[in-house]
């Protein structure tokens, strides 16, 4: 490994989904200088996988206080009902600064419906009471970051760092100073060039989206290892509520297709949800679990999903939308109906066979409504982040709307302070990375073993539906497991697989930890020792922070 060095920028932007390219942009456009870190390439991102949409109201026919209802209510009892409503009211805005960009929604007059045919077709997805979800297709996720991807590449001020990947988090406290805690920058490996960077700049925001990888189903791709929660933990950040990881309901089950998922947007166009019984016949059964049947929110589904195929042994269940004509469907679900047909599934003629998957981190780095962490300089932005809007349960679509209103309520902020902190940025030169500097090749096998074990037990005790003995045994195994890999991380070489294996193990410990700590059942987190919600415990959330 090369020796470190030390780059400055204005801001540092960690991760490339459409809460970083939109922050990145946004600081660019105010005149910074950016630094754009993504650990692969630019559009390898959750957002890149995000079929549904975006949910804003658009409509005369909807209203901010319905959606901000329907928030609350998915949410369980512990959103901030402040903050749920400062982010639909700035939806409008949002979504025309991305169409001014040159983003494009579907509208009702391509899916050959004459009625309002240059209005969007607005889908329906579980939770939500009216339609309201903006989409490009089922590719809605695709269209954004392509727009905000090119025009950041197109951008002056953007230094886009593809191939990187954060190590940590710099502050004052962590490097011995006993005043304010000041964030710094970051240490990112280039792993094209093998060489640990020194990021220093007056304000860095963390991006980085999900988590899901720490489960052994998911339909996260492999970037999603809980990078920035585990670097903010390490920072002394608050990390909240993350006992409410959402499971979605329909990924796509097939032998080689483990990670398709099937939109919500399915089910709201009509899809219903089916078991099979012993002689052969398919038989709906979501009306036994929720009065909104096959469209309630996604942690009834999940957990009705789960039992009736514990009940039955059964594989998966079915999504039936066999009632809808083939042009039809392919018009509303291009990419879904010809992965489909991959797998060799006509979703006009045939079920298509779900299982759930772990889908969403429904919490995060405690902020406030501006993306702020508490550390000056240092803000958390979009999946990573915890801003009161999702509660215990995140309704459908409204990750992308919060993406892109804390990117520019935080960059707005980020505007009025600057002045500020650029006067009071440590003038002191930050140490340069240091770490072990031999391989061994028989511990990197047990590292490997300690990743699969991580996400095995992690799906088998920490999953839909919990208890506190499996919590217990899942907190026995992660320390022992965490222990190995912080010896392993100081004394040999840092690698990406060592980085992300670090981060995973730490995540897991903060979910469990947060699962241990809420006594009650309550949205995504489910409890069978604790069947009741508790209304005492309302608006109480579960906060893990490390203290040095």
């Amino acid at each position: 490994m090369e020796t470190s060095f030390c780059v400055d920028f204005d801001h540092i932007v960690i991760g490339s989904g459409l809460a970083g390219l939109s922050s990145a942009l946004r600081l660019a456009n105010n005149g910074g200088q950016v630094a754009l870190v993504t650990k692969q390439q630019i559009n390898d991102t959750n957002t890149n996988y995000a079929q549904g949409g975006i949910a804003c109201v658009t409509g005369v026919t909807d209203s901010f206080s319905e959606h901000v209802e329907d928030t609350l209510k998915a949410g369980a009892g512990l959103c901030n009902e402040d903050i749920v409503r400062q982010i639909i009211e700035a939806g409008p805005d949002v979504i025309n600064d991305l169409i001014k960009l040159g983003a494009h929604f579907t509208t009702r007059g391509e899916l050959g419906l004459e009625d309002g045919k240059e209005e969007f077709d607005l889908g329906k997805e579980g939770g939500h009471t009216k339609r309201r979800v903006l989409h490009a297709g089922d590719i809605t996720g695709a269209e954004v970051q392509n727009i905000l991807a090119e025009s950041c590449r197109q951008h002056s001020n953007i230094t886009i760092l593809e191939n990187h990947i954060a190590i940590d988090l710099i502050t004052t406290r962590r490097l011995g100073s006993d005043g304010k805690n000041v964030c710094l920058g970051a240490y990112v490996l280039d792993r094209v060039n093998d060489t640990i960077k020194t990021l220093r700049g007056f304000t860095t925001t963390i991006a980085t989206g999900g988590s899901g990888k720490v489960y052994l189903y998911t339909s996260n791709p492999d970037i999603a290892c809980g990078g920035g929660i585990a670097m903010c933990y390490r920072a002394n950040v608050p990390i909240a509520n993350m006992e409410f990881f959402q499971f979605h309901p329909t990924i796509l089950y097939h032998p080689q297709m483990r990670s398709f998922l099937i939109s919500e947007a399915v089910r709201g166009e009509g899809a219903v949800l089916q078991r099979k019984t012993a002689d052969g016949r398919y038989v709906e059964f979501m009306h036994q679990y929720h009065k909104m049947a096959s469209l309630a929110p996604r942690d009834v589904v999940a957990r009705a999903i789960d039992h009736e195929m514990k009940r039955s042994g059964a594989d998966c269940v079915f999504l039936d939308i066999t009632q809808h004509d083939e042009n039809v469907l392919k018009r509303r679900f291009p990419n879904i109906f010809a992965e489909c047909l991959k797998a060799g599934i006509n979703m006009a003629e045939e079920r298509i066979p779900v299982v759930p998957a772990a889908h969403y981190q429904s919490g995060g780095v405690k902020t406030d409504i501006n993306g702020f962490t508490g550390i000056d300089g240092l803000y958390a932005v979009g999946e990573v982040a915890c801003t009161g809007l999702h509660g215990a349960n995140r309704l459908a679509s409204n990750s992308l709307l919060e993406a892109l209103v804390i990117a520019k309520f935080s960059t707005r902020e980020i505007a009025k302070k600057l002045v500020g902190l650029k006067s009071n940025f440590p003038t002191e030169q930050i140490p340069l990375w240091s770490c072990g500097d031999a391989t061994d090749s028989d511990e990197l096998v047990v590292l490997a073993h300690n990743w699969d074990e991580i996400r095995r037990f992690m799906w088998d005790y920490v999953g839909i539906v919990r208890t506190n003995k499996r919590l217990e045994r899942a907190k026995a195994r992660i320390k022992l497991i965490r222990k190995e890999i912080e010896k392993f991380y100081w004394d040999f070489l840092v690698t990406p697989d060592l980085i992300e294996l670090r981060n995973i193990a730490s995540v897991a410990e903060i979910i469990i930890d947060s699962a241990l700590r809420r006594k009650e059942s309550r949205g995504l987190h489910f409890n069978t020792d604790y069947p009741e919600t508790k209304p005492e415990l309302d608006c109480v959330d579960t906060v893990i922070q490390r203290m040095e």
